[in-house]
């Protein structure tokens, strides 16, 4: 099984940004864990894309179909409000997992919308970096379970 982990606005900068709110690990120590992850499953790769740019994520998902099993995405502010991205989750078909470190809903009000999730075959939110792991074990039953 092929998994992306993609990784929107701002998240980058994990381990630098708020880490009060989104842990001190950085970016490239969770994609390192989430690969020593995948090693324990069996028929599991996983591939990582991470940008700022909306578009580049949009081309991404795109692509995402004919190259993956499924998709796991943190879209970060982009969750609020990107009626692009959720377009091209619509319009390509992929199966994809909403994730999100913190809890949105226990978070300012304006977090609470979220335009992408209803579009996914699920969201994790409020686990910090396990959110990750989490949704591609839920990712992997889920496309298991459609075979």
């Amino acid at each position: 099984m092929k998994i992306l982990v993609m990784n929107g606005i701002n998240l980058g900068m994990l381990g630098i940004r708020e880490p009060g709110k989104y842990g001190s690990k950085t970016y490239k120590e969770i994609t390192e864990e989430l690969s020593e992850f995948a090693k324990t499953k069996n028929n599991l790769t996983l591939d990582f894309f991470v940008t700022d740019i909306e578009g580049e994520f949009v081309r991404k998902l795109y692509e995402a179909r004919e190259k993956y099993d499924g998709v796991v995405m943190n879209c970060g502010a982009w969750s609020h409000y990107s009626i692009g991205i959720r377009d091209a989750i619509s319009g390509s078909g992929v199966k994809a997992v909403d994730v999100h470190m913190t809890n949105v809903y226990a978070r300012e009000e304006f977090r609470h919308n979220q335009v992408i999730a209803p579009v996914c075959i699920g969201q994790i939110s409020g686990f910090g970096e396990a959110v990750y792991r989490l949704a591609i074990e839920a990712l992997m039953g889920y496309i298991e379970g459609q075979k």
